[in-house]
């Protein structure tokens, strides 16, 4: 494994990732919002096979946001994770990237879902938007 690490805001549920992670991206979708309590989410894309729970995979929690897509926090200190829709990426997930420990070597290469975007946030950057999810890449 790489030494590509993060963890939780309280340290207990801690991963690795052996490669570099892909296709980062803000997402204002209003589950995202809730679930963050932010404006956006920021994830970035991680297959399976790379990734590692070093630490505290038993106080994983659960949440199906939608019938399709499964949510993962820390029962401990309530941090986001994972953002898991199997049907859609059946091989990797989205990994919260704010979880990850010094620079995780990848930024946000667009603004998804901006047709639900919170009213009162103004993108400021020069980023490519979508109205909805991003186009396959």
């Amino acid at each position: 494994m790489s030494n590509l690490t993060g963890s939780c805001l309280c340290g207990a549920v801690q991963y690795e990732i052996a490669n570099p992670l892909r296709f980062a991206h803000n997402c204002h979708c209003t589950m995202c919002r809730k679930a963050k309590g932010a404006a956006f989410a920021t994830w970035a894309y991680v297959e399976y096979r790379d990734f590692r729970w070093i630490h505290g995979s038993e106080l994983l929690g659960e949440y199906r946001s939608s019938p399709d897509v499964r949510r993962t926090f820390c029962k401990v200190c309530g941090s986001t994770l994972q953002y898991i829709a199997d049907q859609a990426f059946p091989d990797a997930f989205g990994l919260a990237l704010g979880t990850v420990n010094g620079d995780p070597g990848c930024k946000p290469m667009r603004h998804v879902m901006v047709g639900s975007k919170a009213p009162w946030f103004v993108i400021a950057d020069h980023l490519p938007q979508s109205v909805e999810a991003a186009p396959s890449e």
